[in-house]
Formats: C-alpha cells, sequence, structure tokens
C-alpha cells in the first residue's frame, strides 16, 4: 500500500477530499463464537478465477470463487497503477487469506470455511458496489454464512 506522503500532489489532493459514504443501517449482530461459525472472504484486490472475465474500470460487480479453487487458478486484474502486487505476488495469502481460514478450520479456532469466496474491484466508488454488496450479503446468508472476513486492497 502507497502512503499518502509518497504520492504525487495530484492523486494526494485527490484521495484527501473523496467523500466517505454514511449508510442508516449497521449489519452488525451478535452470535455464536467464530468456533462455532462459517467463514466466508470478500476481497478487492480484483480477483477471479484464471477462466473468469477480469475486472474493468469501474466495475461495480464482483467475482465468485470456490473454495477448492487451486490459487495458482486466482489471478489479478485490479487495474490501479497505485497498487503494489508484490505481496500478492510473493503469497496469495496477503490478499485473499483462504488457506490460512482453512488452518484455522483444522486448528478448530473457526468452525468452517464458506463454499463460495467473492472478490471485487477496490478501485470502484463504495457507493456503486452497495446493491451488489446487499445481493452478496443475501447469498452468503443463504449458504448459512454467518462470519465474513474483509479484505480490503
Amino acid at each position: 500500500m502507497t502512503r499518502l506522503d509518497r504520492l504525487p500532489s495530484y492523486e494526494r489532493e485527490h484521495l484527501l477530499v473523496l467523500p466517505c459514504p454514511d449508510y442508516e443501517e449497521t449489519a452488525l449482530v451478535k452470535g455464536p463464537g467464530l468456533k462455532d461459525r462459517k467463514v466466508a472472504l470478500i476481497s478487492t484486490a480484483g480477483l477471479q478465477r484464471r477462466d473468469d472475465r477480469p475486472f474493468g474500470m469501474g466495475a461495480d460487480d464482483y467475482r465468485i470463487i470456490a473454495s477448492d479453487t487451486p490459487p495458482s487458478e486466482i489471478v489479478m486484474s485490479h487495474i490501479s497503477t497505485n497498487y503494489d502486487r508484490t505481496g500478492y505476488q510473493q503469497d496469495i495469502n496477503v490478499v485473499f487469506p483462504l488457506q490460512r481460514l482453512k488452518e484455522l478450520v483444522k486448528e478448530g479456532k473457526i468452525g468452517s470455511v464458506a463454499l463460495y469466496h467473492y472478490s471485487f474491484m477496490g478501485a470502484t466508488d463504495p457507493t456503486s458496489m452497495e446493491t451488489r454488496a446487499r445481493e452478496l450479503a443475501r447469498i452468503m446468508r443463504a449458504e448459512g454464512v454467518d462470519a465474513v472476513l474483509l479484505v480490503p486492497v
């Protein structure tokens, strides 16, 4: 991640004046402990399966990545020129820690890992993603997901 003080002044000024949306309701709810929860991942790293379509500029949709997808079949089409891909190239768990979640299941720290996980394009206005995020919440609820690890990139 780039520090603001290392960005060109035009980019820094642009980022500092971006509005932060307010949402009227909160989705936080109480529930069972982590050892009893089914956990899904949502990343904003612009990831998709190798055979899926890449993200385009301003994309507000998401890609589905099954739990059994090998890391070698997950690629990144994140389009921001400000995004340093070094961490992702060395270890996909930096932006999509599915292997770490599976380890936590084996250790008994979380109950289970969801069958499906999701990735958005992080370089998109979050207000344009709200409809898709609500859609995703309904899908995950139907699968029995009761915890989501958000991985902002």
